[in-house]
Order: structure tokens, then sequence, then C-alpha cells
């Protein structure tokens, strides 16, 4: 059903949310008291899931699917492409009087074998050794997908080799999930914490994305094939008078919004904010944050879901980071918090005095491991569109930096310095202990969008991640930073027998080595870029030096040490990376020279020929023809420049294609492909703004950002 159409008076909200989720309400509705019971353990880590009790689950998930329509099931998960990926089974089986019989077993449930050969696997696994297998992933809840054709049974999976190898996004960021609780929980047991007994971490990534009307993006062939526009000049309006930032939504817009909240809704995805952005025709949709593993599947989703609505309303969603230069690019806000099965925000500094000191021991450790590992953050977010949007006027530099506000930087700078604190109500000078800090106000601090990595008063939103990437794996690169260091905080922990001085010592040491990261200014100036270097932090500001990291000892001894992936793993995962920021760029010059050649060029030739033969017939009747014969001169030039830089691309792109080394590629196609491909368009865009609209062969910004 059409959202436009939707009368939420007849249809409740709370009726149709998760009517396409196969979540645990549903589970438990549907499956035996035991079973159910089993799966909660499952879920929680204390047990294996048994082939018995997957039967069970099997026959309740199929019925329930077969009830709203469905025909057939899939294993979704997510490749190293970066998308997902599905193959449809349908639910029959023959039977020997043929007719068939609706069945799907707990094997299939738990385990399927796609082909593996033609995914991403960084020399993992050759061309011929096809076989790759896919894991129920029981901590994220099965959905629906429906379309005009049917519905499929969506079971969310991990994606391994035949010898066990990781080749997709989940494994890792499931291992990495399981190491940050299990350090996490040492250093509540060492606080005198026996209940909690399991830490997770939770997400709410906030996705922006533009929209711009069909009819234009079907002629926009660089749009089509890269995501983004590799020519075009911002017309006279741009977003300086800042119009459009939570301005009214315009009907049509709204009309998507409904329906893509509806589609949301169903799956059980809890999107909760709708907004007008900053830029013309950019939009941004926040959920409630869920638990990483199903925040990550939800946020694929929610990608696929944008464009999938916005095409029915005539529409399509733009979600490279920056499609449009001139405008403010996209990112993907990652709030991240660590949580306990008791319910607790492990960084909420809380209304209870009590829980103060473990919140700023929890705070110190995300200091530390921001700072120590600032290059693996980096990495997280290093993609070849990501390039384009950071370190730009709205997205935060491609320096690491945290962002606390006054007040918690002044109780970390005391504690530090070994000063007394200061309780501002009363006056009165307190010493650190478990239950003798002052109680923390909600909102500890003004947000500060300059950041990379601000705390936002119960979280921290880590804002470098690129709108059209995965966050599966800016938060394995997250997690596992904070797993290594809360180790290390156990450590020693578990060895005094003096645990708030040990609790002091600890945030005196760490925050007084690694206060260096926290930043309260504005990231954008160029003041703190020199500040930064003075504090020594690193500052990488393409993807292909941020990636080397990923290949260095000490990470490869972290990854290893703490079980997420090995020396093999992460060496593919490198190479994967390379290849793909190489393959990126090399689509764009394609497209940039066929655009140029082939489109460009004739348009703009046919016009300056038009006008000289236009001036030619104005001298020939004595009247004023100079300012014609001028403009086709001026088109003349420009164009015969683009004609040289257009070659210049072709003959850097080829150098660049014949590289056998993935990094040296992918630095040729960064240090001297983009440049080339820059050259070319400040030509052509200069050509745009000397021609008739008429010829000109492609939309233009002005209808692209202007007109819904």
């Amino acid at each position: 059903m059409c959202a436009e159409k939707f009368d939420f008076s007849k249809n409740p909200i709370e009726e149709l949310y998760g009517t396409n989720c196969f979540s645990n309400a549903v589970m438990k509705e549907r499956l035996p008291k035991s079973i159910y019971k089993e799966i909660l353990a499952v879920q929680a880590g204390e047990q294996e899931l048994t082939l018995e009790v997957a039967e069970v689950v099997a026959v309740a998930m199929r019925d329930w699917a077969i009830s709203k329509g469905a025909s057939h099931y899939t294993h979704w998960f997510q490749p190293l492409t970066g998308l997902t990926a599905e193959k449809h089974d349908s639910f029959i089986s023959p039977t020997h009087d043929g007719k068939v019989l609706m069945e799907f077993s707990g094997k299939e449930l738990i385990k399927g074998e796609p082909d593996a050969s033609s995914f991403p696997s960084g020399g993992l696994r050759a061309t011929f050794e096809a076989r790759g297998y896919t894991a129920w992933d029981v901590t994220s809840p099965a959905f629906l997908k429906q379309d005009k054709t049917g519905t499929t049974l969506c079971i969310p999976t991990a994606f391994i080799s035949y010898y066990g190898q990781a080749l997709d996004k989940k494994v890792p960021l499931l291992r990495s999930i399981n190491a940050l609780g299990k350090q996490a929980l040492r250093v509540l047991r060492s606080l005198g914490n026996e209940t909690t007994k399991h830490v997770f971490t939770s997400v709410g990534p906030e996705q922006e994305y533009f929209l711009i009307d069909k009819e234009f993006y079907d002629k926009r062939p660089d749009l089509i094939l890269t995501g983004r526009t590799v020519f075009g000049y911002m017309p006279a309006k741009g977003q300086e008078l800042e119009d459009h930032y939570f301005g009214a939504i315009k009907e049509r817009v709204v009309a998507f919004m409904r329906e893509l909240n509806v589609e949301l809704w169903k799956v059980g995805i809890p999107a909760k904010t709708q907004h007008n952005e900053v830029a013309p025709n950019q939009f941004e949709i926040a959920p409630v944050y869920s638990t990483t593993t199903w925040a990550t599947d939800a946020n694929q989703l929610v990608m696929e879901t944008l464009k999938t609505v916005a095409r029915r309303h005539g529409m399509e969603a733009i979600l490279h980071e920056k499609p449009f230069a001139g405008v403010n690019g996209s990112g993907k806000h990652n709030n991240w918090s660590i949580g306990t099965d008791d319910g607790v925000n492990l960084l909420d500094p809380g209304e209870n005095p009590e829980n103060n000191a473990r919140f700023l021991l929890f705070a110190t450790a995300v200091v530390e491991a921001v700072d120590r590992y600032a290059l693996l953050l980096r990495a997280g977010a290093a993609t070849a569109a990501n390039d384009h949007r950071l370190g730009a006027n709205e997205a935060p530099p491609a320096i690491i930096s945290i962002f606390f506000g006054g007040p918690l930087t002044e109780i970390l700078e005391n504690i530090a310095e070994g000063k007394p604190i200061i309780h501002k109500d009363t006056g009165e000078k307190i010493q650190l202990g478990v239950t003798s800090l002052p109680s923390l106000p909600k909102d500890v601090s003004d947000r500060n969008r300059t950041s990379p990595f601000a705390f936002t008063g119960n979280k921290f939103e880590f804002r470098m991640v690129g709108s059209s990437q995965s966050i599966a794996t800016p938060n394995t690169f997250l997690n596992i930073a904070v797993a290594e260091v809360l180790a290390e905080f156990a450590d020693k922990l578990e060895k005094s027998s003096d645990k708030n001085k040990a609790i002091l010592n600890i945030i005196q040491e760490s925050y007084s080595k690694h206060r260096r990261v926290v930043y309260n200014g504005n990231g954008y100036s160029d003041e703190w870029v020199k500040e930064a270097e003075r504090r020594g932090l690193p500052n990488v500001r393409n993807a292909v030096d941020a990636l080397d990291i990923l290949t260095r000892s000490e990470t490869i001894q972290l990854f290893e040490k703490h079980g997420v992936l090995t020396e093999e793993e992460l060496e593919s995962r490198y190479h994967i990376y390379l290849e793909k920021y190489a393959k990126q760029i090399n689509i764009e010059a394609g497209v940039t020279i066929d655009i140029a050649k082939r489109q460009i060029f004739p348009a703009v030739t046919f016009y300056a020929g038009r006008l000289a033969k236009n001036a030619s017939a104005l001298a020939a009747i004595g009247a004023a023809s100079a300012p014609q014969e001028k403009q086709a001169k001026r088109i003349a030039e420009f164009s015969a420049d683009l004609f040289d830089e257009t070659a210049r691309l072709e003959t850097v792109l080829s150098e660049a294609q014949e590289a056998d080394d993935p990094f040296i590629k992918a630095k040729a196609y960064f240090e001297k492909v983009i440049p080339a491909m820059s050259a070319v368009r400040v030509k052509a865009d200069a050509l745009e703004k000397l021609s008739s609209k008429s010829v000109w062969p492609l939309p233009g910004y002005e209808d692209m950002l202007f007109k819904l």
C-alpha cells in the first residue's frame, strides 16, 4: 500500500510496526517457550544453536513468511563489495505424485551455499575455488522484502569461505562486538559488578542523501555510472542563504518520506527523525539506535529502501558522499555507545553520583583508543567517494579528534593534574571515588558538528563515516580499538587491591598521555590544522595512504589478539579496498572522457559554429557582430583546451591502468588521474557557462538541485 494513501487512523503505527519482521516478539508468539528460551540464550552467546532448535524455528519462520505471501527465501549477506547479496530459493519441494510441499528445514535455515568465486576476496580464494557458506546470524531478525512481483523471506547471515575465512563485513563485526564485550565485562567485574552478563555496543546511523527528479537523473551518465556529477557548475544560488536546512519539506518529498517510513517501520527499523539538510534537495533520516548488528543490517536496508521508494515517486535518491561540487556532501553520523544486558549505558554520566566514576573510566578508555588508533579509525572511513567530502566545509577534517565540551573536559583535566574537583553547586571540594563524584547534567556539553568524534550526552558520534558506506567496518575498527584499551585497564584493576586508587591512577595516567586528541573548538578552521600538527596528531588526507595501517605489524597483532581478523584476512581487505578505490576512479575517469568527447565537445562545437554563422550573417547586413564573434572565439578556445585536457586524461589513465601493484595503481589514480579529471572539468564547466542552455547536453545544477 502506498504511504500517500495509508490511513494511520485505520492502520495504527503500533499495529503496522514490525509486521514484516520476524522479531523476538514474533518468535515468542510462534515458538514453544522452551525453544524461545534457547534462542535467547543463543543470541546472548550463552550456548550454541542446535539443529533440533533450528528445525522448530525454521517451521515457524516458514509458516509466518508464507502467511504473508512469501514464495522464496534468501540468505541475505554483506560481501566485501559494501553492498548486500542474495540468492533466492523457493519453499517448494516436489512430491512423487507431481505436487509440491512448502518446506524449509533447520539445515536450510542455518547454512546456505552461494558461489563465492565472484565476490571480492583479496587473494583469499582462487577464481576456481567457488564454495562459500552463509551462516544464520541469530542476533539479527529475519524480515520480508516485498515488491510488485512478490514477497521474499530474508535471513541475515555471515559469509565465510570453505576454509572459514571471513569474506564479508558481518563476521569481523560480530567478532569485534564479542571482543569489546569480553573486556568491558572484565572491567565491570573489577568494579564489583556481579550481575551483568553481557556487554554490547549500540549504534544509530543518521543517513544523509540527495533527491533529484528522475528525468534529470536519467540524462546524467555520470550520476548513473559513478553516483556523482563529474561536470557541472553551481548556479547563482547555492546554499549560502541557509534556507533549506530544517525548512518546510515540500509536499512531493513529504509523500516520499511517508512511504519510506511505512516501508521501514514494517521491517522493524525505528526511523524517527527526518528533515531538510543544508544543501538544496539534501535530506536526512535518523533511527533510534539499536544493537550494532541490527543497526548495520537496518542501515543497508535503509539505503536500498531510499532508492526503491524514491523511484516510485519519480525521483532518484543519491547516496554518494559528494554528488554535487559546491554544496555540502553527505555523511552517515555513527552514534555509538556501550550497554549492558541489564539496561545500563556505560557512556551515560547518569543521574546518580555512584555511576560517574565508572562513566569516566569508560570515557577515558575511548579517549585513549581514539588517540592510539586514530589511523585505524581513519582507515574505517577511507573510500574514494569519502575523499571528496572529508576536510570540506561541511565535514570533519581527516584529523581525528574528540569533542567533550567544557564541563567534562574540566573534570578530566583536573583529575589528570591531580587537582580537586569543585562541585559547582556547593563549591565543595571532592576527591575521585566510586561514589563521590558530583552528579553530571544529562547534556554535559553543547554539540560540535565540526568534530569527527563528538560526545553527545550518552554516546559518541563518529561523523567521518561516508553516506554510502556500510557501517560495519567503521564499527569493527572502533570496537577493537576500545576493546584493547579496556583489556589494559582490566589488567590493572584486577591486580589492584585498592579499586578507588586504581581508578584514579588509570584515569590520570591515560588522560594525561592522550588528552592531545581532545579538542572542543572549530574543527574546520585552518588554526586547528596547525594546532593538530603541533600536537602530533595525524592528518591523512586520502584513502590510499589511510589504508596503509591495515598491513602494519601492530595492526595485525591487535586484530589477531582479539580474534577479529587474521593477518591473511586483513591483507585481503587491504588489497580489496585499494582495488575498489582504483576501479572507482577508473570508472569516473572513463565517464569523464566519454561525456567530454561524445556529448560536450560536439555540442559546444556546434554552438560555436552557429554563433560564427550568425555573426557572419549580421556582418553581411551591416549589423553589429562583435559579441557573437567574441563568444564563438571564446568557446572555440575553451573547446580546444577541453580537447587537449581530455587527451591528457586518456594518457595518464592508460599509464595508471598498466600498474600491477595495488598500492602503486591506487596511488597513480590519486596523484595523476584525479588531477587530470579536475582539469577537464574546469574547461567543461567554463564552457557550460558560455553555452546556451538549449544546446548543453546535460541537465544543470539549477535543475537538479532546485526542482522537485
